[in-house]
């Protein structure tokens, strides 16, 4: 029977270090199977977050050999055995014990996004009409599983603690959902640009890549609230005519 070494992090809070375990390895085993095993048999009172383990509810996330991953989907035939596999807390979070952080920031920010106003309806029942393009274009964001890799990894947060100024590439796409779904006529570009902190994003797609759910989140939700934002308060045509607008309603004179 194969073996492997991990060194986990154990702590509270700002302190805390690797303790070296040893598991045994069967065919098939992600790195959370090493980690409930060693909780069974070695270190019981290892703290960690886990539901699922189908990759659906976003709980186990961890850095894997320093990479922001669900522990539940990281094979251990996919990792280099012949070192000791690291596993250790996201860190774009407070610490609190283990491999457990306090993610309750992402869900008071997520108040902060204007929630869905659709528009009135458009059929005498009552209903909407709608573009399937356009309900497909926002079905990709539904995919999120709050896993918060992707804000984990977001280097404005992780290395530079903007959690104040910008809400990260999570609550991009959640407000892309919002933004472009096909019944909604609420405004989000001002709070985009003043509030949330759009402007942080340099587009480097770390997001898209640790995303499990494979949310193209840069090209598809970030660049385009970018587009919006631009269009919004930088686009001079745009001020040119909101000018001439203004000036028609002061001095009475149709356009």
């Amino acid at each position: 029977m194969n073996e492997a070494r991990f060194q986990i992090w154990r702590g509270t809070g700002d302190k805390g270090h690797f303790d070296e375990h040893v598991a045994r390895i069967d065919e098939g085993m992600v790195v959370l199977d090493a980690v409930h095993q060693i909780q069974a048999e070695q270190a019981p009172d290892l703290a960690c977050r886990w539901n699922c383990k189908a990759g659906k509810c976003g709980s186990c996330s961890a850095e894997i050999n320093g990479v922001p991953k669900l522990m539940c989907m990281t094979r251990l035939d996919q990792l280099d055995l012949t070192k000791p596999v690291t596993v250790e807390p996201m860190k774009a979070f407070p610490h609190i014990r283990d491999l457990v952080v306090d993610v309750s920031w992402n869900y008071r920010a997520k108040m902060k996004v204007r929630k869905f106003k659709p528009r009135p309806p458009d059929a005498a029942d009552g209903t909407w009409r709608m573009d399937q393009k356009d309900v497909d274009r926002v079905q990709e964001f539904r995919k999120c599983i709050e896993c918060f890799l992707c804000q984990d990894v977001c280097h404005v947060l992780r290395e530079h603690d903007k959690h104040e100024e910008f809400v990260g590439p999570r609550l991009m796409v959640y407000t892309a959902a919002l933004e472009m779904h096909p019944l909604d006529v609420e405004d989000r570009r001002g709070d985009l640009k003043h509030e949330h902190g759009i402007g942080f994003c340099n587009i480097t797609k770390c997001c898209t890549n640790v995303c499990p759910e494979g949310i193209t989140i840069t090209d598809n939700a970030i660049i385009p609230l970018k587009e919006r934002v631009v269009d919004k308060f930088y686009d001079p045509l745009g001020k040119l005519l909101s000018i001439f607008s203004s000036a028609d309603v002061s001095t009475g004179s149709k356009p």
